[in-house]
């Protein structure tokens, strides 16, 4: 049963391998909350200076959504809104808005006061910011935490890339859930100055009186299942912006209404890389044969390289995020049918809100 509305997770990592001995933490975090949970996650390799590597980062941030996916899904809560930020120091600007709990986990062999007074602990080498000072605190049980890494070449065996100016993206983000974050966290992991995000759906046009010239759900979104409950571009925009600048705010974003399959991408020549997932690319790269093991620094979007040679400009790096569901952090189907029946997915929520909220669009 939820007691708080809005929680946040303070988690330390001593190495960035998956880490399974936060399940318990993050399902008991989940269970505790009825709206929102921030998950922190805090470790060196977040460094501006000395980033994690892409895989790293993406298996780390697979994991966490899924477990915090399915203790949500095993409590019938598929709107709770999860968002997990990966920083080097815990300051007050990383802070979400108006928290009723802070949760830390608990590694020692007997077991603290549910809601110690103090908003420090000895077994956590960190100190929390004032603004949390006020707030209750509980920690939270895990498993036998791994042995930290001797080394800060063990925390990051394999460096990433030189980060890209701007890296581009695009989708639907209706219901923002855990696949939309993985790829707006990856695509703003890889950027150094600004991302290029494009939303399918046609904003309400200004002034009201030439809102007759459009429907309610534009071309790109009628064939959409349970159409009526999408939510409204301004909805979905706004959301997007607000967990990119929750995750990095120090980058510049760029929100447009995405028409057609290029957008800026077929034009910009700022734009270096683009971020898309493992289902968007079966799609892109139908007549293109997909290495097994390819995760990034490919040429694997054809259509929009073509436009862009057409124009003289370079091709794009193209950067693959797995897709994921409520239970695995890494689905490996070749069958796009399959991949698009057992992700976590907008159509998944609103068929599940058209069931538990037939009166309602939340």
């Amino acid at each position: 049963m939820a007691t708080f509305r809005r929680a946040l997770l303070v988690v330390v990592l001593d190495v960035l391998d998956t880490p399974h001995h936060l399940d318990p933490a993050i399902a008991a975090a989940t269970n505790a909350t009825s709206d929102a949970l921030v998950v922190i996650l805090l470790s060196d390799a977040f460094a501006p200076t000395a980033p994690a590597s892409w895989a790293q980062v993406q298996t780390l941030l697979a994991h966490v959504y899924v477990q915090a996916s399915k203790a949500a899904h095993q409590q019938n809560n598929l709107l709770l809104d999860v968002s997990v930020l990966l920083n080097s120091v815990l300051s007050p600007d990383a802070l979400p808005p108006a928290i009723d709990v802070c949760f830390r986990v608990d590694d020692s062999t007997s077991p603290p006061p549910s809601l110690p007074t103090s908003p420090t602990h000895p077994l956590l080498d960190i100190s929390l910011p004032d603004p949390l000072s006020s707030v209750p605190h509980a920690f939270l049980p895990s498993h036998p935490r791994p042995a930290p890494s001797p080394t800060f070449a063990q925390i990051r065996p394999s460096p990433l890339s030189p980060r890209y100016p701007v890296v581009a993206l695009g989708g639907t983000f209706d219901h923002l859930h855990a696949g939309h974050k993985i790829l707006l966290s990856m695509a703003a992991w890889i950027a150094s100055r600004k991302v290029v995000v494009g939303i399918t759906g046609t904003p309400p046009p200004s002034p009201p009186s030439s809102r007759a010239q459009f429907s309610s759900v534009d071309a790109l979104l009628k064939k959409k299942s349970n159409p009526h409950l999408l939510e409204p571009f301004h909805t979905r925009a706004d959301r997007t912006r607000s967990f990119l600048m929750l995750f990095r705010p120090d980058l510049e974003y760029e929100l447009f209404d995405l028409q057609d399959v290029y957008g800026p991408t077929g034009s910009d020549p700022d734009i270096q890389a683009l971020v898309v997932s493992k289902e968007t690319l079966s799609g892109a790269v139908a007549s293109t044969s997909l290495p097994h093991s390819l995760c990034h620094n490919s040429s694997l979007h054809p259509p929009v390289d073509r436009e862009r040679a057409r124009k003289g400009l370079p091709t794009l790096q193209t950067f693959i995020i797995d897709v994921i569901s409520s239970d695995s952090s890494k689905l490996d189907h070749e069958d796009a049918e399959i991949l698009k029946q057992t992700k976590m997915s907008s159509t998944f929520i609103r068929e599940w809100i058209a069931s538990n909220h037939p009166h309602s669009a939340r």
